[in-house]
Order: structure tokens, then sequence, then C-alpha cells
């Protein structure tokens, strides 16, 4: 089993905590993991990203090539469509819907959207929305879109949930289950979505 992702978003959209989740269910369950983090200016809006890699065997390198990621995992589409340079043509593409407009020349968001519908193998969520309505709690988006991308991680997808009860643990039953449960909403939602296409 393997996994090469690129998790992609603007600084406050979690997602290094969603690499955390996904380090600590490589390693808690004796999985080889492999990161490098970019934050640039993420305490003011600018683009933070994680290549992550998750082995049943050894890695040698943090770095993902061009060409060869199973998945971009991002919140925000701009910010998706920046590294389609890396995913390989079978490669899925999770992306949430709502864009951050952080630049005054931000693209066209109709356009935008349309690229991502026009890709052969993506899933295009309103993590946002789903967080507040079935989560009741519009910060947990970012294990939405945890979840949403679940279904195309080659390792089990209960190491997922221990990954997160793991890092979530020391903040109470109540925030693992928030987490698990905007998780497992995402899942289900990217699981409908993908059988449709």
């Amino acid at each position: 089993m393997k996994t090469d992702m690129i998790l992609a978003g603007v600084g406050g959209q979690g997602i290094l905590s969603i690499a955390a989740a996904l380090g600590s269910a490589a390693l808690t369950n004796n999985l080889y993991l492999k990161q490098a983090e970019t934050h640039g200016m993420s305490q003011r809006g600018g683009d933070v990203q994680s290549y992550l890699r998750l082995s049943d065997s050894p890695i040698y390198s943090d770095l993902i090539g061009l060409g060869t990621a199973d998945i971009i995992l991002s919140v925000e589409p701009m910010e998706a469509l920046r590294y389609l340079p890396y995913l390989k043509p079978s490669g899925y593409v999770v992306t949430s819907s709502a864009p951050f407009i952080n630049i005054p020349n931000y693209p066209d968001e109709e356009a935008l959207i349309a690229q991502i519908k026009a890709l052969p193998h993506h899933v295009l969520i309103d993590a946002e929305t789903i967080a507040k309505e079935e989560v009741g709690n519009a910060r947990a988006s970012n294990f939405v879109m945890l979840g949403a991308a679940s279904p195309f991680i080659d390792i089990p997808y209960d190491y997922i949930e221990h990954g997160t009860e793991a890092i979530f643990g020391s903040k109470g039953a109540d925030v693992v289950e928030m987490n698990l449960k905007a998780i497992r909403a995402g899942r289900e939602f990217a699981m409908r979505y993908a059988s449709a296409e």
C-alpha cells in the first residue's frame, strides 16, 4: 500500500491538522511516513502545502515528483489547480468548492469550478456547509475534507479514525467525536459523488 498526497490550502484552514491526523494514522499502524511542509505567509492568508507520503515499505524521499501524486487534497479550489502538474493521470483531486478570496485578481469562480469539474477524477465538496449542517461546527470543515479524500487513500479507513482520535484525545471526547463525525460525513459525500460520476 502506498499513497502520495499533496495537501494544499491557505493559512488557517487546517491543512497541518489534516497532515497530523494522517501522520498519526501511519505511525500508530507501523506504516512509513515522509512529510515536507511549506508554510509561506500562513498567518497572513498565504498558501500552505504539505507533501505527505505513506507506505507499508520504506520511503527514501519526502518530495513528490511531477505527475506522480495519487491525491491532491485542497481546502481551497484555486490551490487545487496550482498543484495539478503533480497529479498522475489516474489521481484524484479532492477540493472544497468554497473559494478563499485573499487576492485582488482571484480567478473567476465559475471558470475555476468548471476547470475542476472537467478533471477525470475529482470530488468537489462544500465542506463548510456540511460541517455546519451535519457536524454543527464550521471549523470541522478540514476534517470533512479529510473524510472526502479517505476513499482514495491507500490505507485502511479505520487507521484514519484512530489517527484522529490520537491527536485530539487530549482535548476531550467531544472534540474527538466532532472530528470523527466530520470525517464520516465527508467520506459518505465522496463515495456518493464518485459513484455518480
